[in-house]
């Protein structure tokens, strides 16, 4: 790692990021813009020399008068007033000024979009205005006559138009001429849909790959590979980085140690008072941990900071969620679209908020919005197949639960999901194979083993039972069912006793005295323990027979702890998953 780093001269990078903050700022780019200058204000300890500051000369031979009209334009665009700005660009030939040009005419659209949306978001396919400036692009690029910028507005109109596989060759032409626009990196990722599809990519081998290739890999769930070159990254400079911070934040949150990544968010807050972004996420950390107080506290600071940020609706309608007033909820994350239609995180939330209200046909387009927003989005995947599950479409709800699963293969609650689907159609194999692979990888909600063991049951493989049984009471503090947890003991009780393994049989009878539901059971059963044990003690025989014909017996036994010995478990041969 050392000497992948080594090979990167800061001096170089910040030359790189003021050459391309400047280039930004005149296209109007303003979220790369800003992003670019928190990463040069991450490196401002390195201090550059005269000659280390590149000009662009690119546009020495332009005319007085286009320029004159940029300026004016530049002007109009950054008030958002786009088709001003468009119509005095029209003739303009030098590439900054082109380039304003092709996207006010882009941004034109999409406001008027904006404008007048209803429940039911516009076709872009029907869409005029957006199919001429495809046009417009491609003759540009046919001539080649568009730069890195272009490219990048090119690649974004082809992908509203679904041409995704042009859209992917584009933006791949886009950073290979301009690697530093954050924004095109972006747009590519999203059409990247696995790791092939990432590793076939011919990206340039500048520094700002790293940057993506950490982006993709939490994106594809690649956590560990993620956050090894975010760690790089940071020893690069850029340790105390927002975006970076932020990053890692999200990763810990995904390897479900949300406790560290609520603490990064803190911190984060601690070195930037006033930053909103990203705080959307922070604010699903602290719904999930039930945590109303610092909700509260965060809503209330992202109102004094900016009240018409996405990121304050997102997290003033999580506040009102976890209060349980859902239609305020629904109402901040409606705020939201319409700031933004392309806000991923408020689509799925509100269908969680339709969901609570039971309003499923609302739930059902909210989720579709945000796949056709980010396929990825393993949540909506997850949602709709909630949906169509409350609808009684069994065959629809398993189609989305494996889309989810698919996407988080070690999520142990998509796995679970995905084993009950099957379960309910009658596909025991596939529901006992879902219910192993989440013991495996880690059952958050620790169903896993309840499902396993009561599916064995009614199958009849007694044994199978007993073992997932088994480790389900040994951790019976997490197992908050208590009516799951007395029958577990009730099953494990009559189970050893069949096999007149006395001593596991009177370890679970006298636990199912704990609770109302086998309390008189469990006493007949120690009763008939007890008499068990007489005749064993009067025929010490029948113990011998038994352990000669009985291999299940073999080394049956209490330990020092007062545990049975001999235990069943998935860990030991006698549970194997299902083939």
């Amino acid at each position: 790692m050392e000497d992948s780093i080594a090979k990167y001269d800061l001096k170089e990078i910040k030359s790189d990021l003021l050459k391309a903050i400047t280039e930004c700022s005149d296209r109007g780019l303003k979220h790369t813009r800003k992003w670019l200058g928190e990463l040069n204000f991450s490196l401002k300890g390195v201090k550059l020399d005269a000659h280390d500051v590149t000009v662009d000369v690119s546009f020495a031979d332009t005319t007085e008068d286009e320029e004159d009209d940029y300026t004016l334009a530049k002007g109009y665009f950054d008030l958002k007033e786009y088709d001003r700005a468009a119509f005095f660009t029209a003739g303009c030939k030098m590439p900054k000024a082109r380039f304003l040009h092709l996207f006010s005419r882009y941004l034109s659209g999409e406001k008027k979009k904006i404008d007048d949306m209803t429940d039911l978001p516009p076709d872009p396919l029907k869409n005029e205005s957006l199919k001429q400036l495809c046009a417009d692009l491609r003759k540009d690029h046919s001539a080649g006559n568009l730069d890195g910028f272009g490219l990048y507005l090119f690649g974004v109109v082809l992908k509203k138009l679904h041409l995704d596989r042009e859209a992917t060759e584009v933006f791949v032409n886009s950073v290979r001429k301009q690697p530093m626009h954050w924004g095109t990196w972006l747009e590519l990722a999203a059409l990247i849909t696995d790791r092939e599809k990432l590793e076939n990519l011919s990206l340039p081998n500048h520094w700002m790959k790293k940057f993506f290739l950490a982006h993709m890999y939490l994106e594809l769930q690649l956590i560990d590979e993620g956050m090894a070159v975010y760690c790089e990254l940071q020893s690069m400079g850029f340790e105390k980085n927002g975006y970076v911070l932020a990053q890692i934040a999200i990763a810990v949150h995904y390897k479900r140690d949300v406790d560290a990544s609520i603490e990064a968010f803190k911190r984060i807050i601690k070195d930037d008072p006033y930053c909103l972004d990203n705080m959307d996420t922070y604010s699903n950390l602290l719904y999930v941990k039930e945590l109303k107080v610092e909700l509260a506290h965060l809503a209330h600071r992202a109102t004094k900071i900016d009240k018409y940020r996405l990121e304050t609706c997102c997290i003033i309608g999580n506040y009102y969620s976890l209060r349980a007033d859902h239609q305020k909820a629904a109402l901040y994350f409606q705020r939201a679209l319409k700031l933004n239609p392309q806000y991923l995180s408020a689509w799925t939330l509100l269908g969680h908020e339709f969901m609570e209200m039971k309003n499923t046909n609302a739930a059902i387009h909210s989720y579709r919005q945000a796949i056709e927003v980010n396929r990825r989005d393993y949540r909506a995947w997850y949602g709709l197949g909630q949906t169509y599950e409350i609808l009684k479409m069994p065959f629809y709800g398993l189609y989305y639960y494996k889309q989810a699963q698919l996407l988080r293969p070690h999520d142990s609650r998509m796995v679970l999901a995905l084993g009950e689907a099957y379960e309910k159609q009658e596909k025991i194999q596939d529901a006992l194979k879902c219910y192993y692979k989440a013991c495996n990888v880690g059952d958050i909600e620790g169903m896993a083993l309840i499902k396993l063991a009561t599916l064995y049951e009614k199958l009849g493989e007694q044994d199978h039972a007993a073992a997932a049984y088994t480790d389900f009471v040994m951790d019976e503090h997490r197992n908050a069912d208590r009516g799951e947890l007395s029958h577990a003991y009730k099953y494990l009780t009559t189970y050893h006793l069949k096999f007149d393994q006395l001593d596991q049989a009177n370890h679970y009878a006298q636990k199912c005295l704990q609770f109302d539901e086998t309390k008189e059971e469990a006493k007949a059963l120690l009763r008939t323990i007890a008499h068990k044990r007489a005749k064993v003690e009067e025929n010490p025989m029948v113990i011998e027979d038994m352990n000669e014909t009985d291999p299940i017996a073999e080394g049956s036994g209490s330990r020092v702890d007062g545990t049975p010995g001999n235990q069943l478990s998935p860990m030991n041969l006698s549970f194997t998953p299902p083939q």
